[in-house]
């Protein structure tokens, strides 16, 4: 498919953006519909640093939900908001970063949300104060910290030397690397090699990095098919949708795509035009294009914070409320958190976490009983090529006796294969969660 094509596709897929919102607040939220909106009457102040899927959705909820009395001010330092699901289909040549860009002026002029374009660099837990880059300081009641993911590239050997890392774009938590990827594709010759390789779970979006495989195999495909693409997985099976993602690498890409799994990369160098890892075995692969997904951990103000508690890498919460363990005044969302059985680090949960989040605390500034069983879902899908997609879904309650969220049994499920009518819904999703969070 075309760009423009795709693009025109995309907007003619906007009248059905409402299916993705919807859902989430229902599912979030029903056992407590008839509460809102709950005015708040003392003056209430909640900072929320981040403006990724949670973060944005808990700013703009917390307005909504409170019928506009929580002053509620977001620390965000980027321009507009980036999509990272639909990025894969940057590294594959479909869209460009500006197509997964919305900006966050809704919220603002719409919401009534106070937006600083800065950072944290403290938090002040005893004064609940957050220190911004300037040193300022900026008082909360209650503080939801939302900051996605850090690459923790010095669990690999050389990734984290600047040399290597400007020649390895990771294209994890910056979309600009995803457009990166796709120029040394171009730039690939025809029967070079592309490689990636996938870190032991838990990461941000476990489809993600066999959907970038498809994303590469399905260009060079087309544009250089002599090439070759290896995917190296530090893990037993692929994470998501195994079975799937086998029939599509087996009908649409045999004899060009490898998928080989219990490969653990632990070190990369440059070796002239070609790039090398290191495997925990010993074995070693040369590639002309190297993908390398390190480890993660949550993002910097996180662990810097103390918030991290679990493996020192993500963030044990209370999931009623989604208050620190360690700081019950302090709200952890999305992708740093520590997940529940089976729930997976998504955009779509990270929407969840913020509506759930924001429900909590404005029931309790009003002095009402937060939600008791909360009850979420969660959607991805999976982008095959330029014109087929498939998803895996998946249904969440809270059990009271483990006090942790558990799968729903007989809910949720995958899609049986790749369609072009589950790349329509996609879309779709894609312009449904977009809106709910920030128009």
């Amino acid at each position: 498919m075309q760009r423009r094509d795709f693009l025109l596709h995309l907007g003619t897929m906007a009248a059905l953006a409402g299916m993705a919102g919807a859902p989430c607040a229902a599912s979030a939220q029903t056992r407590l519909a008839p509460l809102w909106p709950t005015p708040v009457k003392a003056r209430a102040r909640v900072v929320v640093v981040g403006g990724g899927f949670g973060g944005a959705t808990a700013a703009k909820a917390l307005r909504t939900l409170s019928g506009n009395t929580v002053e509620v001010t977001l620390i965000e330092p980027n321009a507009a908001f980036v999509s990272a699901p639909l990025s894969n289909l940057v590294v594959g040549g479909n869209l460009r970063v500006t197509d997964l860009t919305v900006p966050y002026d809704a919220l603002v002029a719409r919401h009534g949300v106070a937006w600083r374009r800065t950072r944290v660099s403290r938090i002040d837990a005893g004064r609940k104060q957050v220190q911004l880059a300037d040193g300022s300081r900026l008082p909360y009641d209650r503080l939801i910290v939302s900051p996605g993911v850090a690459l923790h590239r010095e669990a690999i050997g050389g990734l984290s030397e600047p040399a290597t890392a400007e020649a390895l774009p990771v294209g994890w938590t910056d979309a600009r690397e995803s457009a990166m990827l796709h120029a040394r594709l171009r730039a690939m010759p025809d029967g070079g090699v592309f490689a990636i390789t996938i870190p032991e779970a838990p990461f941000r979006c476990p489809p993600a990095p066999y959907e970038r495989a498809c994303q590469a195999a399905a260009w060079l495909k087309q544009h250089k098919p002599r090439a070759k693409v290896l995917v190296f997985d530090a893990n037993d099976e692929v994470l998501a949708e195994a079975e799937q993602f086998h029939d599509v690498w087996r009908t649409q890409f045999g004899g060009m795509l490898e998928y080989h799994p219990q490969f653990n990369c632990t070190e990369v160098a440059l070796d002239g035009a070609r790039q090398l890892a290191r495997f925990e075995l010993g074995e070693e692969i040369r590639a002309d294009v190297l993908n390398v997904i390190p480890p993660m951990r949550a993002g910097e103000i996180a662990t810097s914070s103390g918030l991290a508690t679990a493996n020192g890498r993500w963030c044990d919460v209370d999931f009623l409320t989604f208050a620190s363990t360690v700081q019950p005044d302090i709200h952890v969302l999305g992708d740093a958190v520590q997940i529940a059985p089976q729930m997976p680090k998504s955009g779509h949960m990270a929407n969840q976490h913020g509506k759930v989040c924001a429900a909590a605390i404005v029931a309790m500034l009003a002095g009402r009983p937060v939600n008791p069983e909360p009850l979420y879902s969660n959607t991805c899908y999976t982008f095959v090529s330029g014109t087929e997609a498939m998803h895996v879904a998946s249904v969440h309650r809270y059990d009271a006796s483990q006090r942790t969220m558990m799968p729903v049994q007989g809910t949720g499920g995958a899609s049986p294969r790749a369609t072009r009518e589950e790349f329509a819904l996609g879309l779709a999703w894609a312009q449904g969660i977009w809106a709910d969070m920030l128009a």
